[in-house]
């Protein structure tokens, strides 16, 4: 009988961590989204021959590199900090890299070393942490073409919203000259029904 309230009692522990886990992350991205800075992270052209992935768009960011000397101790893959801020027209800007956690700011975010090139300068490329966008299946194929329409359309301005806090970072939405792509999908596929 001692034997069976033991296993009830482990059964529900277990179930208690199994539904901890998952709350705790969804609670920690819904703080970073209230409490977090938005920063506008000016989008960058991917490359056109990969392949479209399933449920996500694929992002890049016009800020994923910034120049170190030549002589430096990075590694690939080692991780990082950048400290953010903003340029005159609002789009984030790195405004310093590190291998410390910042203790004089809370605009940062968590990232990697991606590669270091070293052509006529030296350069380190960064890896975020939030370089796909999910979407609901039956709209992101839409969601990449359009996407990848607006890079190669300079009159455009596409930017990811990211929401940043001591570190953590949330990507909110991607806005093609400040509308929501899913809206500007919804839209399209609107108009393609009523042809």
């Amino acid at each position: 009988m001692k034997s069976n309230k033991v296993i009830w009692v482990f059964f529900v522990l277990m179930v208690l961590a199994q539904l901890y886990v998952p709350a705790s992350m969804i609670w920690s991205s819904e703080d970073v989204l209230e409490t977090g800075k938005a920063f506008k992270f000016k989008t960058a052209p991917v490359d056109p021959n990969d392949p479209f992935r399933g449920k996500y768009i694929r992002l890049r960011y016009d800020i994923d590199r910034i120049e170190i000397p030549k002589t430096h101790d990075w590694k690939d893959g080692e991780p990082l900090f950048v400290s953010l801020d903003e340029d005159p027209e609002g789009f984030a800007q790195i405004a310093a890299i590190s291998k410390e956690e910042p203790d004089n700011t809370t605009d940062f975010v968590s990232a990697k070393v991606d590669f270091i090139t070293s052509y006529e300068k030296t350069e380190l490329v960064i890896e975020y942490p939030f370089e796909r966008f999910y979407m609901e299946e039956s709209k992101a194929y839409d969601a990449e073409l359009t996407y990848r329409d607006s890079q190669l359309d300079s009159t455009q301005t596409t930017y990811a919203l990211i929401h940043v806090k001591d570190g953590k970072a949330v990507l909110k939405d991607v806005l093609i000259n400040g509308v929501p792509i899913r809206e500007l999908v919804k839209m399209e596929q609107s108009q393609s029904t009523q042809e």
